[in-house]
Parts: C-alpha cells; structure tokens; sequence
C-alpha cells in the first residue's frame, strides 16, 4: 500500500513534457511576433509600406499553417524532440542573418519562408500530439495550457522587444530573441520525451504501458490521404470553416497590425505593445479554462459563444481606438479572454470524430485553414491601411466574420463516437 501511494504521488513526467513544450511555444510565438514591432521602424530605415511587411507575415502565417500536418507526420515517424531541436537551430539561423538584410525580398525568405516553416514545426500541432501521448486525463486542460502558451509568448516578450527595439534598434531585439533560442535548445535536447513507452510509462491516468505504433505511412502522402478522408466529412470543412475566421480575427489581423494601428492615434509602441501582453495575460487565463470547459461541456456551444463574444468587441474596436486608454483596455481584457480559447474545443470534436491517432493530422489541417484566414487578413487591413488611411474596415469585417463563425460551429453534427463523447 506505501509503495502505492508513493507512485500515486510521484508526478508524472508527462508534466515535465508539458513544462518543456510550454517554454518552446512561448520563445516561438515570441519570436513571430516580432514582425509587428517592426513594421514602424522598416517604414522609416528601408521605406517599406505597410503593405509590404505584411505580405511577409501573410507568407510566414501561411507557411506557418501549411507546415501544421506535415510536421505532425514527421513527429511520428523521427519523435517530437528531433523536430523541435531541428526546427529550433532553422530559426536561429534565419535571425542570425536578419540583421544583415537590406531588401524586401530577403525579409520574406528569412522571416516569411524559414522562420515560418521553423514555427510551423512548433505550433498547435505540437501541443496536441503532446497531450494525445502523455494524457489519458486532463486532456483538455493540457491542449488549452499548451495553446495558451501563445499569448503567453507576447506577454513575455513583446513589451521587452519592444523597449529594446525603441531605445538601441531593431538589430539587438533580433540578438534578444537568438538569444532565447540559446538558451532553450539544451533544455529540449536534455528534457524533452517522444512517448511515455520511451521511459517505461503510462500516459497519464492510465496503467498500461503501450508503445506506440511504429509510422509506416509516406511523410508526404499520409497527410494528404489523411486530408481526404476528413474532407468526406461535413464536420471537418465546418470546423476548417470557423477556423478559417478564428484566423481572420486574431493573429493575422490583430497580433499584426494592432500595434501600427495604435500608432496611428499617437499610441506608443511600447505602449501597444503592452496592451498585447495584457491579451496574453488574460488569454492564458481564458484559454486554460476553456480547456476547463472542453473537458465537462459540448464544445460546439462553446465555440458559439467564443467567436460571438469576439465579434461583438472588433466591433467595439474602431471606436475604442478613438476614445482612449481606458476603452483601448477594456477590449484587450474582453478580447484577450477569448482569443484562443477556441482551440481546446475546435481539438476535443476533432479528435471525438476522426480518433486521437488521426487527430495531429486532421488537426494540423484545421490550422491550414486557420493561417490561411489570418495569412489574408495580414495582406489586407494592411492594404486597406494603405488605401483608405484607416484600420476601422479591417475590423468592423472581422467583427461580422465572427458572428459567421458562431452560427457555423452549431451546425456541426455529432456523429457515432463523437455524440458520446461530448
């Protein structure tokens, strides 16, 4: 009975995964973020128009989804920890060379080719093949700590580069982040586990220790077979659909352009850049408790009242922009709420219809949609900026979106496996 209880109580390495994982996604949201700090500084030093910048965030937010399926494969057949060193030590390179840059068209291959492909090895994905291994509880919770992690990213690090980028330049936020980097690339290679069959473990909230099933799919092929056969079911173009809009509203419109947007009402950047930490703040709060929700409430009403409430405050935005601070933080807590809580439910049905062993996949192409939505809403409210001198469409467009969003996730059918599990 003392040794029992002893195992009981001794925490489980899935833990550590999961502290490990929530670092990584942390240091790389960061690091894309950082296009958005520079977007002033290029329009005075290179002359680039905002329109130009974004189209490398659209290159980058797209690559960054597009990559999403594939490195799920490639985590099955190589293991998580050889993809995320990989695509670490890819990223360190491309920013060790950014300081060197003097065109446009090295910025996209730099930041919009490599540092989204290298992201892209390190985003949703990632998180969700994490908790489908290590987690039999909690699942749900994991998904929403790890998605959260996003934010938390910003939180951390965007006010710092940004200070930095004001006072010494653009050049030392880059050395900052290469720094990060450094410092994170010995932490995976020592800590970081493939599978809980890898130390002789159970996932957690199990007794049985499984090895997993060794991939014997083509690392090209599997993910596309995998697309069509999701794509034969109603519930996967729904779920693409309203993710497609959760990319439009977020990180492509406002990770991207709401600090350029500030400035356009006399708003500091550090100062806006702090109203995106706070979203991080209250994101992490909210995302984790969605995870919270996922585990105990039908993810499609939930997801209703996600892109629903979100709605209502881009709506609120245009006018809170010009108002002032007070309103300006109102919406960053109404919206930070929000912002990726839709993540934990949007992975619960996945995985509830297509199984847990399909779902990094399946997933990974639900994230297509949701780059491809935030890649054309980065390229657009920065050409809408540039023609009209105003951020207030961009917005008011993603506001209605949202409410698209909210009727769309109701619809989704629960089917077989799916009707009993939520």
């Amino acid at each position: 009975m003392e040794t029992l209880t002893k195992r009981r109580t001794k925490l489980h390495y899935g833990w550590i995964v999961v502290l490990v994982t929530f670092f990584t996604l942390i240091v790389s949201a960061g690091i894309r973020s950082v296009p958005s700090i520079f977007m002033l500084p290029f329009e005075k030093e290179f002359g680039w128009g905002r329109a130009d910048v974004s189209s490398v965030v659209s290159i980058n937010i797209f690559l960054y989804g597009l990559m999403g399926p594939f490195s799920a494969a490639l985590m099955e057949r190589f293991g998580t920890r050889r993809v995320v060193l990989i695509s670490l030590i890819c990223i360190a390179a491309s920013l060790s060379l950014t300081p060197m840059i003097t065109a446009l068209w090295q910025f996209d291959l730099l930041w919009g080719v490599v540092v989204g492909l290298g992201t892209g090895s390190l985003a949703n994905v990632l998180g969700v093949t994490i908790a489908n291994r290590w987690f039999i509880q909690n699942k749900g919770v994991v998904v929403g700590i790890l998605t959260a992690s996003a934010a938390t990213g910003q939180l951390l690090f965007l006010p710092l580069l940004a200070k930095i980028t004001v006072d010494v330049g653009w050049r030392y936020a880059i050395y900052t982040a290469i720094a990060m980097i450094a410092v994170l690339i010995p932490v995976v290679a020592i800590w970081m586990r493939n599978h809980p069959y890898d130390i002789g473990a159970a996932p957690y909230g199990s007794d049985q220790v499984v090895k997993p099933a060794e991939f014997k799919g083509n690392l090209f092929m599997t993910p596309l077979l995998t697309l069509r056969d999701a794509s034969k079911n109603k519930a996967f173009w729904l779920l693409a659909g309203t993710f497609f809009f959760c990319g439009f509203s977020t990180n492509g419109l406002i990770g991207t352009h709401l600090i350029p947007a500030c400035g356009d009402f006399g708003i500091p950047e550090v100062t806006a850049a702090g109203l995106l930490a706070l979203m991080g703040i209250f994101d992490l709060v909210g995302t984790t408790m969605s995870g919270w929700l996922t585990d105990r409430f039908d993810g499609r009403w939930l997801l209703f009242w996600y892109y629903g409430l979100r709605g209502i405050s881009l709506i609120f935005l245009p006018e809170a922009l010009g108002l002032g601070y007070t309103e300006l933080l109102i919406f960053a807590v109404f919206y930070g709420l929000d912002w990726i809580a839709t993540v934990p439910p949007t992975v619960k049905i996945a995985s509830d219809i297509f199984g847990k062993e399909k779902a990094g996949m399946v997933f990974g192409w639900v994230v297509v949609a949701h780059q491809l939505g935030a890649s054309f809403a980065a390229y657009e409210a920065g050409l809408l900026r540039d023609l009209l001198g105003s951020y207030s469409l961009p917005f008011l467009m993603a506001g209605f979106v949202c409410m698209i969003a909210a009727i769309m996730a109701v619809r989704i059918r629960r089917t077989g496996t799916a009707a009993r599990a939520l």
